[in-house]
């Protein structure tokens, strides 16, 4: 026999519109965006999720025909900037041998930077230290597939998720033992179409591409430099094991494109929840709605969880380890900006003089006589290591009083042969294991 319903004769009214407008659905969004990133985790959406609406708006904009521009209005974008697995802007590249210029890199190459910025650096202890600047070199030696399927990252937390989903079913039982058959419904259409919803937009496959490279291509051996930042990445290998950094995409792939229909209709069934929830739930008792709102609060807590998770630190291990199979990665952090760029050189060496100069003119735009003496000797000391190992450990600069200068342009010249000195005892020491 079922017993009174709790807060029967309960003379508070519940404002089911406010506490909807409570539980916002950018968490929800952010939460459903994870489904591409962890393993399993399109199975684990069966809970009442708050913000069905937010959702069917933001993921319905994929639909691409007359009738889903006008149900859901706005600028129909790729499933993999929607989902925030592409969209970002890397640092500008430049290649030594093949001379490409790439001003704007993609979404890989900040993945790339952003790694080698939380690598911690080898401090080099230098006569001079104005503008501290970090060099990474990086050695790469995998030439992926042009098109891959990275393997999801295994989520330790998904345990968690049954939490939501036990609350939701509870709170769902609990309604329909005490035949209050409103909220009961509105909690097992929540579970349903959040599932359903889930499991859709889970079906995109997750995929790494990047274009071939030409045969008999030059090395790869570039520069990924930050205009007027203090990290500079030195990229070493072959062109086909360069190219994933520098245009290489995450991409999403659905059966149903280019409309997207089943998109389509997971976002008009979240829609259809939202109204039916909005309209029913308060036609139910006092009881049956504070469960809803139970299921509602558990469920916004787990996304709140879902959504505070680093996903681009994700990506970034799926790069780094799946796509460019654990580069072999170096980074210094040199005390000036002359110091750095001569380092920069030695490890790009050996080189066409002309390609090194031209490098090292980009890095150091300075043309004033004292620095074309400079660059004029490191160029040629550069060239004479990459022929001769045993000169880089002895540059010859030669005497500063030698050239026909003022007073004060030898004393800036002895200063600048002084940092390049200090980038080539560096780089002999790595040569010789001693760094």
């Amino acid at each position: 026999m079922i017993g009174v319903i709790p807060l029967k004769d309960s003379e508070f009214n519940l404002d089911i519109s406010g506490v909807a407008g409570f539980f916002g659905g950018d968490v929800a969004v952010s939460a459903m965006a994870t489904v591409h990133i962890y393993q399993g985790r399109k199975w684990l959406g069966w809970y009442n999720s708050p913000g069905s609406y937010e959702i069917a708006k933001r993921y319905g904009q994929l639909g691409r025909s007359r009738f889903w521009d006008g149900l859901y209005p706005g600028i129909n974008v790729d499933p993999a900037v929607l989902f925030e697995l592409d969209g970002m802007q890397g640092p500008k590249y430049k290649g030594v041998h093949s001379g490409t210029i790439i001003t704007k890199t993609g979404h890989l190459s900040h993945l790339f930077l952003q790694e080698c910025k939380a690598m911690p650096d080898i401090m080099i202890n230098q006569p001079r230290r104005t503008t501290p600047i970090a060099v990474t070199v990086v050695n790469l030696h995998h030439i992926p597939q042009c098109r891959e399927n990275p393997r999801l990252v295994r989520d330790t937390t998904t345990p968690l998720a049954l939490i939501p989903i036990a609350a939701s079913l509870g709170t769902c039982v609990a309604c329909g033992v005490y035949q209050d058959w409103f909220c009961f419904s509105m909690i097992l259409l929540g579970i349903i179409t959040s599932g359903i919803s889930c499991l859709v937009i889970g079906t995109g496959e997750f995929t790494f591409t990047h274009p071939q490279h030409a045969p008999g291509a030059p090395p790869g051996d570039g520069i990924l430099d930050v205009d007027g930042g203090d990290q500079v990445v030195v990229l070493k290998g072959p062109e086909g094991a360069v190219t994933p950094i520098t245009r290489g995409r995450f991409l999403l792939n659905f059966k149903s494109h280019p409309e997207y229909h089943n998109i389509g209709l997971s976002s008009m069934l979240l829609t259809l929840q939202f109204l039916a929830q909005l309209l029913l739930v308060p036609q139910g008792e006092i009881f049956g709605q504070v469960m809803f709102l139970c299921s509602l609060a558990v469920s916004w807590a787990y996304n709140s969880y879902l959504s505070s998770l680093d996903r681009e630190s994700f990506q970034r291990r799926i790069l780094m380890e799946q796509v460019l199979q654990s580069p072999r990665m170096r980074k210094f952090q040199f005390g000036t900006r002359t110091s750095m760029v001569v380092f920069v050189l030695l490890v790009l060496s050996p080189a066409e003089p002309a390609t090194l100069r031209k490098t090292l003119d980009d890095m150091l735009p300075n043309e004033t006589r004292v620095w074309s003496i400079w660059k004029d000797v490191i160029i040629q000391n550069v060239c004479d290591c990459g022929d001769d190992e045993k000169s880089c450990s002895g540059p010859s600069f030669g005497n500063v009083d030698g050239f026909d200068l003022r007073e004060s342009d030898r004393k800036l010249l002895q200063v600048l042969f002084t940092d390049a000195e200090s980038a080539f005892n560096v780089y002999h020491r790595i040569q010789t294991g001693s760094l």
